[in-house]
């Protein structure tokens, strides 16, 4: 899960490098007795930068105990990794068996912190900044055959101008026969094989859908560009449609990551939409894992002209708070966010920020509840990284979000549903509501066979409907005029003079 905030800073001053000791970066030819000196050492000194006020039980402990202390818990490890190494019942690969530590120590803090090793930095930084190079196609594996499956191109890509679609079997990349494969990495296998340089061609053997003989197909790589900011389905021409069927005047945008990319794709969009007259908005959020903090932060501006986004406190980093600014902010128009229980981090800073500034209703079911702030520092000269818990943060209105350990049903955390527009699904709607979204995805000139009643997506409709279209516009029946002191229908625009306090106040 993609953590709210994702900075990357130098790498530690403390940290150790490559000896020349036996090429090993490891120091395993010295003393015991100097490498446990050198790796206290360079402990203390990744611990000097803090420059900001240590806590209050670091205050009240000696400079010369604390040293002594942390030379203790230092020769623990060593001693602990001396007898592993020496004892251990077969050989032990010493790098993997220091990342196995930190990985150890990190996952006890909680579930958010980690180690990040050099095959997986990579991938990491790929999510984040939306780019790789590649060839631009989703896969996935028939497991009665072992054949990749095109799930779908991603439209523009070299992929989707080589004329590979939905549906087709990918036998062979680069000359190797993807059947021969490794059993369970198959996957791997072929996502190593055909990302690398743009610029670079991969050849590869394809079977149509529609054809019994497979095509040899000379595929040129480029830096493919990842959305993070999706509509309901593909035009024929490969954009997406943010309109759903029959509703031209409700939009529809998923956010599927907070990525170094979605504030701009959001922003671009929303302009689109405004200018083709759209009238109401529904944002979904459900199962995106968050993303960036910037991100999130960029993207409730756009709906905010004021006020507190988030706030983050940590233990030894300042206070920040994010506010929301006046200019480009766009305010005319209804807003739905669509939330479920996979709804985290990033994603829930953004719909409690436009929840308690009440710019937005949020339908669905509450959230998972990650009120903490992750730094990502590069360590190992940026080879690996540590992605590492620093702070945590609060919604506007102050109430918690965090799910901790053992929090109850009844606890305060997550974003709630708005009062009235809770909507639950069954672990079976959810399977089906995916299975439906998979399809719906695909680029193709004919539409996906499946169907499904989303009731989440149905209650926002009802919302927006009501807004748009509110009972004292209708046209009255046999000329007759609403009575006075009449009630207007829930979920309906105040009118008169609240009417537009209420547009102002968005």
């Amino acid at each position: 899960m993609f953590s709210a905030r994702m900075q990357f800073l130098p790498p530690n001053a403390g940290s150790l490098s490559h000896t020349g000791c036996a090429n090993r970066w490891f120091p395993g030819c010295w003393s015991r007795e100097v490498w446990l000196a050198l790796f206290c050492g360079a402990v203390l000194l990744a611990m000097a930068p803090r420059s900001l006020v240590l806590a209050d039980e670091e205050k009240a402990t000696p400079p010369d105990a604390r040293e002594k202390e942390y030379y203790e818990l230092m020769k623990l490890f060593v001693d602990s990794f001396e007898q592993v190494e020496r004892n251990y019942v077969k050989p032990v690969d010493r790098k993997q068996l220091l990342e196995s530590a930190l990985r150890g120590m990190l996952a006890d803090l909680d579930p958010y912190s980690s180690y990040i090793d050099s095959s997986g930095l990579a991938e990491f930084t790929q999510q984040v900044e939306q780019e790789f190079g590649g060839i631009g196609i989703q896969v996935s594996l028939d497991p009665k055959t072992r054949q990749l499956v095109v799930m779908t191109p991603l439209p523009g890509t070299p992929a989707y101008k080589a004329g590979i679609r939905a549906g087709d079997r990918i036998l062979s990349i680069a000359g190797k026969p993807t059947a021969e494969f490794a059993d369970g990495k198959e996957l791997e296998s072929a996502v190593v094989l055909m990302k690398g340089k743009p610029g670079e061609i991969v050849k590869l053997s394809v079977l149509h859908e529609t054809e019994s003989t497979p095509v040899e197909l000379d595929v040129e790589r480029a830096i493919i560009r990842t959305p993070s900011v999706l509509g309901d389905k593909y035009n024929e021409d490969g954009s997406w449609s943010f309109y759903l069927d029959g509703l031209d005047k409700v939009a529809y945008v998923r956010l599927s990551q907070f990525g170094r990319n979605s504030a701009d794709e959001i922003k671009s969009t929303l302009k689109e939409l405004e200018q083709q007259g759209m009238k109401g908005l529904i944002l979904d959020l459900r199962y995106n894992p968050g993303g960036l903090l910037t991100a999130a932060t960029e993207i409730a501006d756009m709906f905010l002209d004021s006020g507190v986004i988030v706030s983050t406190r940590g233990r030894n980093t300042e206070e920040q708070v994010f506010k929301a600014k006046k200019s480009g902010t766009f305010r005319d128009f209804p807003v739905v966010v669509l939330v479920n229980r996979f709804s985290a981090s990033a994603s829930e800073i953004l719909s409690a920020a436009l929840q308690d500034h009440d710019r937005a209703i949020i339908v669905g079911e509450r959230s998972w509840g990650k009120g903490s702030v992750q730094n990502v520092i590069n360590v190992d000269g940026g080879k690996s990284a540590l992605k590492l818990t620093t702070a945590s943060y609060h919604r506007p209105s102050g109430k918690n979000i965090h799910r901790f350990p053992n929090s109850k049903e009844t606890d305060e955390w997550g974003v709630k549903p708005t009062e009235g527009y809770e909507v639950k699904m069954t672990p079976e709607q959810m399977q089906k509501y995916l299975e439906y979204r998979r399809q719906r995805d695909v680029l193709r000139k004919e539409a996906g066979a499946s169907s499904f009643d989303d009731p989440q997506l149905a209650k926002a409709v009802e919302y927006l409907k009501s807004k748009i279209s509110p009972a004292s516009e209708a046209k009255p029946e046999d000329g007759k005029e609403k009575a006075k002191g009449e009630t207007s229908p829930p979920g309906t625009a105040p009118q008169g003079d609240s009417a537009s306090k209420e547009n102002s106040a968005r």
